[in-house]
């Protein structure tokens, strides 16, 4: 009996060792089931919002080798006087500053390959984006066959560049299927590939080669489109060009302007085509900015000279890209529930 009574319950001696201990009741632990007390908890929470950041390494590095360095490189070589001469020890190369700008701009003839290269890129993009367009209503609804036709109009775009010219090489030479049919018909085209007629077959096989890429965003533009709207526009009885105008085009408006600043891009810095299509020496009425710049280093060896083509031909490519980026800012701005 006397032992039974000097001996406390069991809660009150875990009462005594609480109090002792100078604690109150046990935190709960958090969502993630960490105890808060404990650092472990916050270590964990502080590797898990850091973990996007480090996944984003191995795509950083690789874009500093592959983008930024060359770009930095491009950048310093244009202000060296480098040549055949002095490329085995580039580095000790003459430091010019900016005279291959100067030259470039005042003898090197880039002000007329930029005319010819933005020239013949509006033409290109002014004339694929109604076929684009036109194409992407054409197989938007479904009926038999709309699967094959679809695939062939994207035969052009999955052509490699140096296919797609060679090919038009071949049947544009005086010997080629275009000028044997011309001749029958009774017309003398004269020389293709060489001439006054150089420059618009270059425009006219950029066209082909690139209309399939507008046929392919404003297809994605349409198929957005509700096809309730389509009904309610049925139900009022608007005509198709009304229904078109206000009803499809607001739809293809980002599309579009996307594909358009795609297209002209390209087509400025396109390469493969002319120097497939027509060879070196190159025309003079096909003589744009990248064929300029690849002539001057490959056959003048001139370097540093056409380093400095290459950052001019970068700020002409990022003039567009800023005012789109600015465009798009301004327009997300002005939507209701954008970021001001």
């Amino acid at each position: 009996m006397m032992t039974t009574a000097s001996n406390p319950a069991p809660d009150t001696r875990l009462a005594a060792s609480a109090a002792s201990r100078g604690s109150g009741p046990a935190p709960a632990p958090d969502a993630d089931g960490n105890n808060p007390e404990s650092g472990s908890g916050t270590r964990r929470g502080l590797s898990e919002r850091n973990r996007p950041l480090w996944m984003l390494i191995p795509g950083g590095v690789l874009m500093i080798v592959v983008i930024v360095v060359p770009l930095v490189l491009g950048v310093y070589i244009s202000f060296l006087d480098l040549d055949q001469y002095s490329l085995r020890q580039w580095l000790s190369a003459p430091f010019v500053g900016v005279a291959n700008y100067i030259e470039a701009i005042t003898q090197s003839g880039i002000l007329r390959s930029v005319w010819l290269s933005v020239s013949y890129s509006a033409l290109a993009t002014i004339v694929t984006l109604p076929l684009g367009i036109a194409a992407a209503v054409a197989t938007q609804n479904k009926y038999p066959g709309r699967a094959l036709v679809r695939s062939i109009f994207l035969i052009p775009y999955v052509l490699p560049g140096f296919v797609v010219a060679t090919v038009w090489r071949t049947m544009f030479q005086p010997s080629g299927v275009i000028s044997i049919t011309l001749h029958h018909m009774g017309i003398d085209p004269g020389l293709f590939l060489n001439g006054p007629n150089t420059y618009w077959v270059l425009v006219f096989v950029q066209i082909w080669s690139s209309w399939p890429f507008i046929y392919l965003l404003a297809l994605s533009g349409l198929q957005s489109v509700d096809h309730e709207v389509h009904e309610a526009a049925a139900l009022d009885g608007a005509l198709w060009w009304t229904k078109l105008r206000y009803v499809i085009f607001p739809y293809l408006r980002g599309p579009i302007s996307l594909a358009i600043l795609i297209g002209m891009l390209n087509h400025i810095n396109n390469f493969t085509l002319p120097f497939v299509l027509f060879g070196l020496p190159a025309p003079n009425d096909i003589e744009v900015l990248p064929y300029l710049t690849y002539a001057t280093s490959f056959e003048s060896f001139r370097f540093g000279l056409s380093a400095g083509m290459a950052v001019v031909s970068l700020i002409l490519v990022a003039i567009p890209l800023f005012i789109y980026l600015r465009a798009v800012k301004l327009d997300d701005a002005e939507t209701p529930g954008g970021r001001k």
